[in-house]
């Protein structure tokens, strides 16, 4: 995703083993996914330097770098290149922020001190 009209996602590594079964949608034995989707993720996004990473003896994984200097990786464990290309694209559109959880549905930097407003209230 752009924030304020720059992309976030600086370098997106596509790690995979050549010798084991749950590489096999990107691994080169397979070549649907390096040879024929990654050229046309390149040629999309010009904007994003895409490294393949060849690791031994672990499961494939994406790992996105971003601009704010935080990574997120994502197991593509055992997923055809379709999947793969998804989860490449979701990693290109997210902003890269860590997760942070709400502790209410209600967020205001001014809360009420009365409390807040339901439709169960009886007058």
């Amino acid at each position: 995703m752009a924030l304020r009209g720059v992309w976030q996602l600086q370098k997106l590594v596509v790690s995979y083993c050549d010798w084991g079964g749950s590489s096999r949608g990107i691994s080169l034995y397979n070549r649907a996914f390096m040879e024929t989707h990654v050229p046309a993720y390149k040629a999309k996004n010009p904007q994003l330097e895409v490294v393949a990473e060849l690791i031994q003896g672990q499961h494939p994984h994406l790992k996105g770098f971003y601009k704010n200097h935080n990574e997120r990786v994502v197991c593509v464990k055992n997923l055809t290149p379709e999947d793969i290309l998804l989860h490449a694209t979701r990693l290109r559109n997210a902003l890269g922020r860590k997760v942070v959880k709400l502790r209410t549905r209600h967020v205001t930097k001014h809360p009420s001190s009365q409390g807040t407003w339901t439709t169960a209230l009886k007058f």
